[in-house]
């Protein structure tokens, strides 16, 4: 679907990074917008991180199409990636804090889970080369459509057991992901 959204914006002068820079204001407004803490700001919030996961593959593929491919286009993204993933968890756990529950902190705990993840990415790119700690696809998906969950479950009004499963499945991801990439964090770069 991003392909044939920005396929009109080869020839033109929007970049990919103008679409990643569209996609990390998007994605921190979805986050804010889940913080506020009611349903239909969540509503809002749901529909803002959808938008936002689009531009996010709309400016690989705009990217790809207009051959206008940059390492700092890269690192742009992967930071986005970072920041707006990390950021939606800590709005929605900011968001549901009129619960009995410790809902910020577990936000908060979800979203360093994820940025951390990245950081492992980006310092696996740097020692040993662009898509270096990709896991690759899994049936024909790509580990990123996983989180096609977020906004569907906050759509859905599951948000609480978003958090609940982001709280414990993402410090679970990163422990995983930096034992699978240990290699990377070692002192012989």
């Amino acid at each position: 679907m991003a392909r044939i959204l920005v396929r009109p914006l080869v020839p033109s002068a929007v970049t990919p990074n103008h679409i990643t820079t569209l996609r990390l204001v998007v994605g921190i407004t979805a986050a804010g917008a889940a913080a506020v803490g009611s349903d239909g700001w969540r509503q809002g919030a749901a529909g803002l991180f959808l938008a936002s996961m689009l531009l996010d593959r709309a400016d690989g593929e705009l990217a790809r199409l207009s051959n206008r491919k940059s390492a700092f286009g890269h690192k742009y993204d992967l930071v986005s990636d970072a920041v707006v993933n990390a950021l939606i968890f800590m709005g929605l756990g900011t968001g549901l804090r009129e619960s009995t529950l410790w809902t910020v902190l577990m936000g908060v705990v979800a979203g360093i889970a994820v940025a951390a993840i990245l950081w492992l990415v980006m310092r696996a790119e740097k020692t040993a080369g662009t898509r270096a700690a990709e896991l690759g696809h899994v049936a024909g998906l790509d580990p990123d459509d996983s989180m096609l969950i977020v906004p569907l479950s906050m759509a859905l009004g599951f948000s609480t057991p978003l958090l609940y499963a982001a709280t414990v499945g993402a410090p679970l991801f990163a422990i995983f992901f930096f034992w699978r990439f240990r290699y990377y964090l070692g002192s012989h770069q």
